[in-house]
């Protein structure tokens, strides 16, 4: 059975919150999981490009947390739903953790800011961390509007972000590519 993409409920700028709340597609919700579905197509890109099996092993994981993240931000909050929706959890917040630990064993320390760029990879990693911040200020943003969001995903972005940062390096690692320093006039 085949079913159509659209569905026209959208045309006049409305969306349904998961529990059939409607709020105009620019509700700080809508953004923040809209955000979330970005990262998460840029997280997939990064994944595509890189070599080294485990990290993409690792992004694979980011992505189903991604998934679970977007479909708990699209959540009416005031509203208890039927689907049983994944959370994410401590350990995996760890697992981001064990794993910036591992690869900055193989890094030199950074004394200075660094560029992004060098390798094709390393500029997509980049930006998927810009992503990732973006992602992090909409939820924080929600928060602030007292929209209610599970704690453990600031704490989950704010560590992925990092993860980001470090695979960054990592994967110019990998490819003999040296961090560009970032070296301030006079």
């Amino acid at each position: 059975m085949s079913f159509k993409i659209y569905t026209k409920t959208g045309d006049k700028g409305t969306t349904s919150l998961i529990g059939g709340t409607k709020v105009p597609k620019s509700h700080l919700r809508i953004e923040a999981y809209g955000t979330i579905d970005e990262l998460n197509s840029n997280i997939g890109l990064c994944k595509d490009t890189l070599d080294d099996e485990h990290s993409r092993k690792v992004l694979q994981d980011v992505q189903w947390h991604l998934f679970s993240i977007g479909a708990a931000l699209a959540c009416d909050p005031a509203k208890e739903t039927k689907l049983h929706i994944p959370d994410i959890h401590e350990s995996d917040i760890v697992s981001l953790e064990n794993e910036i630990d591992r690869m900055n064993e193989v890094l030199p320390p950074l004394k200075y800011f660094i560029l992004p760029g060098g390798h094709s990879t390393i500029s997509f990693l980049h930006i998927a961390r810009c992503v990732c911040r973006r992602a992090e200020r909409c939820c924080v943003h929600l928060e602030t509007e007292k929209e209610k969001i599970a704690p453990l995903i600031l704490i989950y972005l704010n560590r992925l972000s990092d993860y980001l940062f470090v695979l960054a390096r990592y994967a110019g690692h990998l490819l003999k590519i040296e961090d560009i320093p970032w070296k301030p006039r006079g």
